[in-house]
């Protein structure tokens, strides 16, 4: 009996072997070779020109079975009930902290869980995008992800082994770009950029809107900063600390990252060195749902250094890059990201900015830089602090609404004294 199963033993093995050796050729040829030379296929616009045509198929499904003659039921009046009450509580701060809404579904339940019971072609349509999501582009996406990630890690502690100089500053640049190319890969990522001769450059400090952890990335595969960041343990404090050995990041302890001047002073003795690669920082120090642009801190405006703006859109109808930290954690989060669609955005490099001579200060020139930001990523902008996500409402806030419904109050009062 044993006999006959090692051959049939033998041939599962050599067919796993065969898989295995495809699977991981595909990747070289086709992702991570192309990825080291910063090079594409197009594969992925045409991925992403498909998933447009499948959205607009389960759209024309859905306005064909809402053309039925529908049945009442009572639990209905719930949906209007509800959509009320919302727009008495809804407001513009809140609302930022939340996904953003989309007109159309994209064949995924965490979007709308109740489409794909419509009908019984649409609930095909999502299931066969749950198989495709599931069972191939996760296990590419992880794999990639790894790839990258590991690549990142031992490249770096290698560069970091060579003199500082030019040739240590090259192949740090290029290592960086390569393995954050191959993220972005990871996450099957379709990126715009546009206006290419604004990109920012050393001794410059490069401020974004920030959406999601991987705004980081999105921009780094398109060219080299400086982190800054807090020091952390674990798998990030292991990447952070290569990192480091082979580029200037500025990473704080926990203890530093309260000491304003202490931060201040490490940021302008970068700057000053204009061999030094230009800093990435997130104003708003909070992600926001992809809507609006909310307040800027003013600390990286202080530096007196050329500011480089640069605005981040994200297209929600292949994938919701938002992080809510406040409900998903960093590892739900990023599988939600690898069994998205895809992660398709644009970036706009802005002219760069400074600050006005004639008596502009940080706060005024954080907001100005904001605004550009925010209509250029055709964003909201607001004034509010993203800290609102997490803490309660500043009593300078409510002091500030507080007067203006007084003025209220006085004008109404005085308009019946007319009267």
């Amino acid at each position: 009996m044993e006999s006959y199963l090692f051959p049939f033993d033998s041939l599962i093995c050599m067919l796993l072997g065969i898989s295995f050796t495809v699977w991981f050729t595909l990747l070289l040829v086709f992702i991570i070779v192309p990825a080291i030379f910063g090079v594409s296929f197009g594969i992925r616009r045409l991925y992403m020109e498909s998933l447009v045509k499948l959205f607009e198929v389960s759209e024309l499904m859905l306005r064909m079975r809402g053309g039925a003659e529908p049945e009442f039921d009572m639990s209905d009046i719930f949906y209007f009930c509800r959509r009320g009450v919302e727009s008495i509580v809804d407001d513009e701060v809140t609302k930022r902290f939340t996904a953003e809404e989309l007109e159309s579904w994209n064949l995924l339940t965490r979007s709308n869980y109740n489409f794909h019971h419509i009908s019984t072609r649409l609930t095909a349509l999502w299931g066969v995008g749950v198989l495709i999501r599931y069972g191939f582009l996760l296990p590419l996406r992880v794999t990639l992800a790894f790839t990258g990630v590991g690549l990142l890690v031992v490249l770096t502690s290698i560069v970091g082994l060579f003199p500082n100089g030019r040739m240590k500053n090259y192949l740090s640049d290029k290592v960086h770009l390569m393995c954050y190319r191959i993220c972005i890969r990871a996450l099957t990522a379709i990126i715009t950029y546009h206006d290419s001769e604004n990109k920012p450059k050393n001794g410059g400090i490069c401020v974004a809107n920030h959406t999601s952890p991987i705004d980081v990335i999105i921009l780094a595969s398109d060219g080299c900063y400086a982190m800054v960041g807090q020091v952390h343990g674990g798998l990030m404090g292991v990447i952070q600390r290569a990192m480091v050995k082979a580029c200037p990041h500025i990473w704080f302890e926990r203890s530093e990252v309260k000491d304003r001047h202490l931060v201040a002073k490490r940021l302008s003795d970068h700057v000053a060195d204009t061999s030094k690669l230009p800093i990435l920082i997130f104003p708003e120090g909070t992600c926001i749902n992809n809507t609006s642009v909310m307040m800027f801190k003013k600390g990286s405006f202080e530096i007196g250094c050329t500011v480089y703006p640069v605005a981040i859109k994200y297209d929600p109808r292949f994938g919701d890059a938002f992080w809510n930290s406040s409900k998903f954690g960093m590892v739900n989060y990023l599988l939600h990201m690898m069994s998205s669609w895809a992660i398709v955005c644009s970036v706009w490099y802005l002219p760069p900015m400074s600050r006005m001579v004639s008596g502009e200060d940080a706060v005024q020139f954080a907001n100005r830089v904001k605004a550009a930001i925010a209509r250029k990523g055709g964003l909201a902008d607001l004034l509010w602090d993203g800290g609102l996500k997490r803490g309660k409402v500043k009593e300078v806030f409510k002091e500030e609404q507080q007067k203006l419904y007084s003025k209220v109050l006085v004008g109404s009062s005085e308009d019946r004294s007319h009267s």
